[in-house]
């Protein structure tokens, strides 16, 4: 259990339960007949304020849109160019590089050089090398930070979803929007704080993703993230049934919450409270949700210009709402697309996944510009790790010894890159960056010292950069 106020459980002898449920039942009777409207009256809920007040720093950013590229993007298709390993195609990777190191499928195997399978360009001022394959993101290339020396410790989807997500490879620990949530507090009152989106595309093996890499693990459940269906009833079991108005709505709910607030005050039990709020919040959304996902609101040229036909489950349509999200107050938001796999085939699917993914994300980090609201939006795209150098017959193997990620907006220099892999694009051989680095640097950006988030569980002082030592990217800030 966390040692907290807010987290204890209290425990009651069977005599003291008694007597406190006796007296708590005759005050409730009491009270109900000197004030009949006692028990219907709207439970209030109060606003979580976070645990971080004030902040730590002066933050860059209000939120966090993270396009998260499932499967794992190979880096030498999209951000890190590498010359050498062109000229190498179809020669043994050098036995130095290899030996020793952790491999997925092609471990035993021969590995034979696998040549870039798409020209690289400089682009805007910087000369940034991007991936012909994504002219419209390169065409933003003075806005963007890439990171080309990310490494993980897991070579497994499943393990390094996790672990990108929670800071640990074992199931059970916060996610970073729960942490975020749990520090800063709430941002908005009629939707969730932390909301996920996912995407199938066309180009590779789509991997499934568990609830679970949203979880609020050992905090307050009410601090998980929420998923929300682009397609249908955008959150199940949120809207009324057939022949129940929002006014007996409203009725169910007060009593349900008056029940619910006469088990807090008998035990102040922290998952009652999580009811209490989680119940008020569905009611709200009830009016929030049809609004913000009804993307018949939006201008013809905007659904252009990220290339959906509206709410109809692809990336775009997720990065046009995750824009309405974040004007509404989300302040982190997951935008998973699951399209990276690329164990064969690898030219032909980057050239499927580009497509889906080039036009949608520059038509997001253009338009919050034009919105005043990239300078406080924080984006990130990148998956839970990238691809081998070497040949899995047309494709490319996991890879956790060096990859990249893309970074814009809400605090972040433009027009850099930052850190190196070897010519190879193997190992990550300058300026290295572990994944509890960047976590380390997102919340700095949101006015957080990692050092300082805490919360006490099974007698350890739990934090989302863990126990091993982190350092902000003090270089990429603006």
């Amino acid at each position: 259990m966390l040692n907290h106020p807010d987290h204890q459980h209290l425990r009651a002898t069977r005599r003291s339960f008694l007597g406190r449920t006796t007296a708590g039942l005759g005050a409730i009777a009491l009270g109900t007949l000197l004030r009949p409207d006692a028990l219907s009256a709207e439970v209030q809920v109060p606003r979580w304020s976070g645990v971080v007040n004030p902040l730590h720093f002066q933050p860059k950013a209000k939120r966090i849109i993270h396009l998260y590229m499932a499967g794992g993007p190979s880096h030498l298709e999209t951000f890190d160019h590498k010359p050498k390993l062109a000229e190498m195609h179809g020669k043994p990777m050098p036995e130095s590089l290899t030996k020793g190191k952790q491999i997925a499928q092609l471990q035993g195997q021969k590995l034979t050089c696998l040549a870039p399978q798409w020209p690289f360009q400089q682009f805007g001022k910087s000369g940034l090398h991007i991936c012909s394959k994504f002219p419209l993101i390169g065409s933003l290339a003075d806005e963007l930070c890439l990171i080309r020396s990310m490494q993980t410790e897991q070579i497994n989807h499943d393990p390094a979803h996790t672990l990108f997500n929670t800071g640990n490879a074992n199931p059970g620990r916060p996610a970073i929007g729960s942490w975020l949530t749990y520090g800063l507090g709430d941002a908005t009152q009629d939707l969730p704080n932390f909301v996920v989106l996912s995407s199938v595309g066309k180009g590779g093996q789509a991997q499934p993703i568990a609830s679970r890499q949203w979880s609020s693990g050992f905090l307050p459940s009410r601090l998980q993230g929420v998923e929300f269906r682009s397609q249908g009833e955008p959150v199940l079991y949120a809207t009324n049934p057939a022949g129940i108005d929002q006014t007996r709505q409203r009725d169910a709910i007060d009593a349900i919450q008056s029940l619910n607030q006469l088990h807090v005050d008998l035990f102040d039990d922290p998952e009652a409270q999580t009811r209490i709020a989680q119940y008020e919040l569905a009611y709200r959304m009830q009016a929030s949700v049809p609004s913000l996902m009804d993307l018949s609101q939006e201008p013809q040229k905007v659904l252009e210009k990220y290339g959906t036909t509206g709410a109809d489950g692809t990336f775009a349509g997720n990065c046009l709402l995750a824009r309405r999200m974040a004007e509404r107050g989300v302040r982190f938001i997951q935008v998973y697309h699951r399209a990276w796999d690329h164990h064969g085939n690898v030219k032909g699917s980057i050239d499927t996944t580009a497509k889906e993914v080039d036009r949608a994300t520059w038509a997001l980090l253009t338009d919050l510009k034009e919105r005043g609201m990239l300078n406080d939006t924080l984006i990130l795209f990148g998956g839970e790790f990238g691809r081998t150098p070497m040949a899995q017959g047309s494709g490319r193997d996991h890879h956790i010894a060096g990859y990249a990620y893309l970074l814009a907006g809400g605090g972040i220099r433009g027009g850099v890159s930052y850190g190196e892999t070897d010519e190879f694009g193997y190992n990550a051989v300058k300026d290295i960056v572990q994944i509890r680095d960047l976590h380390a640097t997102l919340l700095q950006l949101m006015g957080i010292d990692h050092q300082r988030l805490s919360v006490k569980f099974q007698g350890l002082e739990m934090k989302l950069t863990g126990v091993e030592e982190a350092r902000v990217l003090h270089d990429i800030l603006a």
